[in-house]
């Protein structure tokens, strides 16, 4: 237990006022270099902490302090660790998922949000932050027909600030690329990185799927989408540079599975990929056992493994040591090397969620993009 706490209850029970003062005085959860301790208070019969961490128990629970309603579980986390958590409290039949009431930091999600623990040496990146002084990009809506699926399709397209249509620029298609704005601040990230030269200027045009579980999941139509439709459509409203090193695609999840997947069937379209946390299951033997989604990836990925071919010149991958994914993530690089392929490969201590990707965009962005500063270092 934290050693604060400790000396809370170190001799009787302490009383309201003295847990009111304690509770004022720190901020939670306690963070005490390895040693976490989360704290709930109120009544219950039982508190959980539960979590989305691969290598943890999902369900842990909280033990009651003496005769108080103060409630505390102190876990080991290595130093530079950020995890996302919510707190069950049962009252009877009722479990209520709830933000941990103690903890002002959150993080959303398309799902909601969830409370955030950040760990010994964790600190949120200055440039995923606005910065006053930061040049603002702008941003334009388009649709666009598509053969492919049969219906119409949204494009949302980043623009840097100063564009200029006698000049030329880089392009990065990115999946998902509305919840990367939300969720991962993709916006202000390009708004910073362009401005402190960490890239140049470039166009990000932004997709959206309805059923991305399916269209992202290798499936042919889309990655026809992306190759034979959206990259001409881009090529004819914007001022694109043309040379496949100055085209990356990027995508987190089931987004690195498509972005993967398209720059697979269309080889040598696409100089740069970013994959993040990408879904790429396969199985060597027997059955894969993640569910009936996952069966178009696994057959993607199984023969992607049996005939990597080069997809791009360079490719950037990340993944949370705490995911499930990280073994299949791991064991890409070596793959894509012996094709000659420009690998770097960033594990973080984070889990499957949006900080963790919004937390490696500059080094993803600056080494496929690298903008004047990064040219002169490299």
């Amino acid at each position: 237990m934290n050693s604060s706490l400790n000396s809370l209850f170190s001799k009787q029970p302490p009383t309201t006022t003295e847990i009111d003062a304690f509770i004022a005085a720190n901020e939670f959860p306690l963070v005490d270099g390895n040693n976490i301790t989360f704290l709930y208070r109120g009544g219950a019969e039982q508190v959980l902490l539960r979590s989305w961490i691969s290598g943890l128990n999902t369900s842990q629970p909280l033990e009651r302090l003496k005769e108080s309603d103060l409630w505390a579980l102190t876990i080991e986390l290595p130093a530079g660790s950020r995890i996302e958590y919510k707190l069950e409290v049962i009252i009877g039949d009722q479990h209520s998922l709830v933000l941990d009431p103690l903890n002002k930091i959150t993080a959303k999600d398309p799902f909601g949000a969830n409370s955030v623990c950040q760990g010994d040496g964790y600190t949120r990146p200055l440039w995923t932050q606005p910065d006053p002084d930061a040049r603002v990009g702008t941003y334009q809506h388009a649709t666009l027909p598509s053969k492919a699926f049969g219906d119409n399709r949204e494009v949302n397209v980043y623009l840097p600030a100063r564009f200029r249509r006698n000049r030329r620029y880089p392009l990065l298609i990115v999946h998902d690329g509305l919840d990367y704005l939300q969720f991962a601040a993709l916006g202000t990230v390009l708004d910073n990185l362009i401005t402190n030269l960490d890239i140049p200027p470039m166009i990000v045009a932004m997709t959206q799927s309805n059923d991305r579980l399916k269209e992202y999941g290798a499936d042919d139509r889309h990655a026809k989408f992306i190759a034979e439709e959206l990259l001409p459509f881009l090529g004819d409203q914007y001022p694109l540079l043309d040379e496949p090193k100055s085209r990356g695609l990027m995508g987190a999840s089931f987004g690195g599975v498509a972005t993967l997947h398209t720059a697979w069937r269309y080889p040598g379209l696409f100089g740069c990929l970013l994959l993040q946390s990408g879904s790429f299951a396969f199985s060597d033997l027997g059955q894969h056992q993640r569910g009936p989604v996952f069966d178009p990836v696994v057959r993607f990925m199984n023969q992607f493994r049996q005939n990597p071919g080069v997809p791009a010149e360079k490719i950037y991958l990340s993944c949370g040591i705490y995911e499930s994914l990280i073994y299949e993530n791991r064991s890409l690089v070596p793959l894509l090397q012996r094709q000659q392929i420009d690998v770097r490969f960033e594990e973080a201590r984070d889990a499957h969620n949006w900080e963790n990707w919004r937390d490696r965009l500059q080094n993803g962005l600056s080494w496929l993009f690298p903008g004047p500063v990064w040219m002169v270092y490299e």
